[in-house]
């Protein structure tokens, strides 16, 4: 059964996100979103020949934008503040590149709760985990604003 934020407590994980499927189509696209076009990313045929890693990778920050959508599968809506914000990411780390093809998804865990004048500020240690890998695409501490929560 899934939680509202003001629910969890410090030290909980949240409930484990659905593998989501990084393909090449979604890697052009974030390529063509963020004018990063580097054949690393966008050029199969050379990576095939000249990648250490035989075909191409995902951009990190693609990794972590997928991030958000992981939480709010993960958590209930709160009946009373329907405002929940982006607030950043600290200490992010890209550990393994995420190949075309790769399946990722979240674990998150609920590190710390501060009260700050505009909410509830939440952070949450979280990993990109990629499916038949032993490291993580990602490590960092999401922050998520639940607006007006007191």
């Amino acid at each position: 059964m899934t939680k509202t934020l003001l629910e969890l407590t410090v030290g909980e994980q949240l409930p484990i996100g659905d593998w989501v499927c990084i393909s090449q189509a979604d890697i052009d696209l974030f390529a063509k979103a963020t004018n990063d076009h580097q054949w690393i990313h966008v050029d199969p045929n050379r990576c095939k020949k000249e990648s250490p890693f035989g075909t191409t990778i995902a951009h990190g920050y693609l990794t972590v934008t997928l991030m958000p959508n992981s939480l709010y599968q993960s958590i209930q809506p709160d009946p009373i503040y329907k405002s929940l914000l982006n607030y950043g990411v600290d200490k992010i780390r890209f550990i393994e590149p995420v190949r075309a093809d790769d399946k990722i998804r979240f674990i998150s865990t609920l590190i710390k709760i501060e009260q700050k004048a505009s909410g509830m500020l939440f952070y949450f240690e979280t990993i990109a985990e990629i499916e038949g890998r032993d490291k993580p695409a990602m490590k960092g501490v999401f922050l998520t604003l639940l607006a007006g929560a007191q």
